[in-house]
């Protein structure tokens, strides 16, 4: 089924502030007007704008809204499932409404089981032409942080379940750790002590250096589980790629000894 009028048709796709909202049912653009409003959900047009999880009665039958008020487009949670949004930000009907970012913006709402349905927002940018052909041009490599030997081969001990995109990982704790470099270097006597002091000042170094993830404590929160913080500190390192699948070779006893 075809878009509105009113919401597809005359609206130039490359203008400033545009909305381009799709779903595996469909999709639409939206001219940034005041008061235009899109609204999503498990119901059908003319209650919706844009149909989500039409299947799954998770999904409420108007599930949210996305309005142009004060230069921007804002998001609301009208549904009794959770929306999630980039860097795993939730919003629940109670939650204020979040203002849009130029650019792209997925959202997940939760349904039946493990079902999670997909809603691709994206608002044309007022910098630049978003058409721009790129393909020549080179490619951004992600940050990479710097790692001694010692600190790599620590680090993929304490991270192995993320280096394997296990879901949900954890990182091993310093005791398990230390039973780990026994076996594979028997040699130099690790403890878990001596461990969690060099962990401790990769993460002081790397937080002074920019890191997307919080890595210290909070003095005026006291003190949190260290495990949080390594948790963040492994997490960022294999969203980099300064830790990648060909570091568990250096689990392998026979490079080890």
């Amino acid at each position: 089924m075809s878009a509105p009028p009113s919401l597809a048709h005359g609206v130039d796709p490359a203008a400033p502030g545009t909305l381009h909202a799709r779903t595996v049912m469909g999709g639409i653009r939206v001219a940034p007007r005041p008061g235009r409003h899109v609204r999503f959900g498990r119901d059908q047009r003319p209650n919706v704008d844009l149909r989500v999880g039409a299947d799954d009665q998770s999904v409420s039958r108007l599930h949210a809204e996305v309005t142009y008020e004060d230069s921007r487009w804002w998001l609301r949670n009208l549904g009794q499932q959770l929306i999630r949004l980039p860097r795993g930000q939730l919003m629940h009907r109670s939650t204020d409404p979040v203002p849009l970012e130029p650019g792209y913006t997925p959202l997940f709402i939760r349904g039946s089981g493990y079902r999670q349905h997909l809603v691709e927002l994206h608002v044309t940018g007022v910098y630049g032409n978003p058409q721009t052909d790129l393909h020549a041009a080179a490619t951004n490599p992600p940050k990479i942080w710097g790692l001694s030997e010692t600190e790599r081969l620590l680090l993929v001990v304490l991270g192995e379940r993320y280096l394997l995109y296990e879901e949900a990982p954890r990182p091993l704790t310093y005791k398990q750790a230390e039973a780990r470099l026994a076996y594979l270097r028997p040699g130099e006597k690790w403890r878990a002590g001596i461990i969690e002091d060099r962990i401790e000042a990769v993460r002081h170094r790397l937080h002074a250096a920019g890191f997307p993830y919080p890595l210290r404590h909070d003095r005026s929160e006291g003190r949190p589980y260290d495990n949080n913080l390594l948790h963040n500190l492994l997490r960022g390192l294999v969203e980099s790629t300064t830790l990648v699948p060909p570091d568990l070779d250096l689990l392998e006893n026979d490079l080890a000894l």
